[in-house]
C-alpha cells in the first residue's frame, strides 16, 4: 500500500503598500492574512515602505531573458510572486491610485510581463496552481469612483501575473490612524474573506 504524499500548504504572500505602519490597511492586512493562517495557509507578509525597490527604468533589459537589471529587493520578491497561490495587496488611495511604493513594486513586474507575452513562458512557477489575489484598500473621500482607477491597475497586474482577482475589500471615508475601527464589522470581514481565500481550493 503506498503513502499518501502530504498536501503541500497553500502560500499566501500578503503586500502591506502603505508608507505608514500600523495604519488602517495594515490592520485589514492583518486580519486577513489571519484568517488565510486560520485555514494551514503558509503565510508571508512583505512591508513595501521597508524595501529597497527602485522605479522601473524602462532600459528594456529584461526582454531577452525576463530577468531584471536592476539589482534590489525586487529580485527576491519577484520570485515570492511566482511562487505565491494567493497574493492579496493592501494599499490606501493616494489621488486615486495606490501608492508610489505599490505603484513602483508593480511597475517593475515588467519583467514578468516579459516572461508572459514576449518569452511565452508561464509567469507562475507551478503554471497548474489556481492562483487568487484580493485587493484591500481605504480612501478618505466618498467619491463614488474612489476605488476604481486603482482596482484597474491592480487588476492588470494580476493578468500578467496569472493571478484571478478574486475581489476587493475597500472602504471609504476612512484618513485618521485607526478610522477603520468605525465600521464594527470591518475586521471581522477581513478574517473572514483571508479564510474564504485561504479555503477556497487547494494547489492543484
Amino acid at each position: 500500500m503506498s503513502e499518501s504524499r502530504p498536501v503541500p500548504k497553500l502560500k499566501v504572500l500578503g503586500i502591506a503598500g502603505s508608507p505608514r505602519r500600523d495604519g488602517n490597511t495594515d490592520l485589514l492586512l492583518r486580519q486577513l492574512m489571519a484568517g488565510a493562517a486560520s485555514q494551514g495557509a503558509e503565510m508571508k507578509t512583505v512591508i513595501l515602505s521597508e524595501l529597497n525597490i527602485l522605479p522601473c527604468r524602462h532600459c528594456d533589459g529584461c526582454l531577452k531573458t525576463g530577468k531584471c537589471m536592476v539589482d534590489d529587493d525586487m529580485q527576491w520578491l519577484h520570485t515570492d510572486l511566482r511562487e505565491a497561490d494567493r497574493v492579496v495587496l493592501a494599499s490606501p488611495i493616494f489621488f486615486m491610485g495606490v501608492t508610489a511604493q505599490t505603484k513602483a513594486m508593480i511597475d517593475r513586474c515588467q519583467a514578468l510581463w516579459v516572461i508572459k507575452y514576449v518569452l511565452k513562458l508561464p509567469v507562475a512557477i507551478n503554471p497548474a496552481k489556481d492562483r487568487k489575489g484580493i485587493f484591500v484598500s481605504v480612501g478618505g473621500t466618498r467619491l463614488r469612483n474612489l476605488f476604481q482607477p486603482a482596482i484597474a491597475t491592480v487588476k492588470s497586474w494580476f493578468t500578467t501575473l496569472d493571478i484571478n482577482y478574486d475581489g476587493e475589500l475597500v472602504f471609504s471615508g476612512i484618513d485618521e490612524r485607526e478610522a477603520i475601527l468605525r465600521y464594527p464589522t470591518a475586521l471581522k470581514d477581513a478574517f473572514a474573506i483571508g479564510q474564504k481565500l485561504a479555503a477556497s481550493s487547494t494547489p492543484k
